[in-house]
């Protein structure tokens, strides 16, 4: 098993991505000259940005996307990577978006419709410095104080 360490985006290490088939994963920004190896040994390196306040798209770097999917052959079902902090502490928490990282995989080739290529098998993460997640829903706004309105 290999380590690589980056900044995490998009990752979903606990409870799977459902958005098409399940898949536990993370998209690892990573340095320059690290991509490029990637890229030489036959692996997909991106360009990822993200939207900054105002929506408009921001370059945060190249990145490698390391992966695990839920559902294997004859109906196995994958674990989910395991998730530890600083202290190597089993955690629950959401990653966010610029969390550094620390990523344990495996590579392994893959064949697919007569194309062949490499992927990252998504082990473990361990988070070196963690960027809170904040809801959507305002679930962290505190209660109205008397007479206070919003």
């Amino acid at each position: 098993m290999a380590l690589i360490e980056g900044k995490a985006y998009w990752a979903s290490v606990t409870t799977p991505n459902t958005t098409f088939e399940p898949i536990y994963s993370v998209d690892l920004v990573v340095d320059d000259e690290l991509a490029s190896k990637f890229e030489a040994e036959g692996h997909r390196v991106k360009d990822l940005s993200v939207k900054d306040p105002s929506g408009m798209p921001v370059s945060v770097g190249r990145a490698i996307t390391i992966k695990r999917k839920v559902n294997g052959p004859n109906g196995m079902i994958r674990k989910a990577p395991k998730l530890y902090n600083s202290n190597k502490e089993i955690i629950d928490d959401m990653v966010g978006n610029g969390s550094t990282v620390r990523v344990q995989y495996n590579e392994y080739p893959w064949t697919y419709q007569g194309k062949a290529g490499k992927g990252l098998d998504f082990k473990a993460m361990q988070v070196l410095d963690l960027v809170q997640v904040t809801s959507a829903d305002g679930s962290e706004i505190d209660p109205f104080g008397d007479g206070e309105e919003f």
